[in-house]
């Protein structure tokens, strides 16, 4: 079922989420960073450098850096590939995968906090608002 959310609640939302994973005991993770590991966790696929690369719209290189601080930190490893050694896969890692489930939890403790009804949960039918905020 799809969730709709007013410009202001869809800032809201992410930027209460984005909060209480700063506050948390986890590591700060840049928006490129955890772009990577949306990707990682939620898409199954074998994933490389390469397809995320093209899939995210960001150089290779600035993929490279980013999983260079996800992997010290345990969340991803990078595997060569025997046959392409051009070819590198990356995976998520059981801690990787409790960081992910945490800011899951903070994204839905956000949602759960909205003061104003989605339209949907209001009844209202959704409206064209003109991507304004208000």
């Amino acid at each position: 079922m799809p969730v709709f959310l007013n410009h202001e609640d869809a800032l809201s939302l992410w930027r209460d989420a984005l909060a209480a994973s700063v506050r948390g005991d986890g590591p700060d993770l840049s928006v490129r960073q955890m772009l990577i590991m949306l990707r990682v966790y939620t898409v199954q696929s074998p994933h490389t450098v390469r397809e995320l690369s093209e899939v995210l719209n960001i150089s290779k290189p600035a993929i490279s850096r980013a999983l260079d601080r996800l992997e010290k930190l345990g969340f991803v490893l990078r595997h060569r590939n025997e046959y392409d050694r051009r070819s590198v896969r990356v995976r998520g890692t059981g801690k990787g995968h409790i960081f992910m489930m945490k800011f899951a939890e903070q994204v839905s403790e956000a949602g759960r906090e909205l003061e104003s009804p989605t339209p949907f949960e209001a009844g209202i039918p959704l409206a064209n608002d003109g991507g304004r905020l208000r």
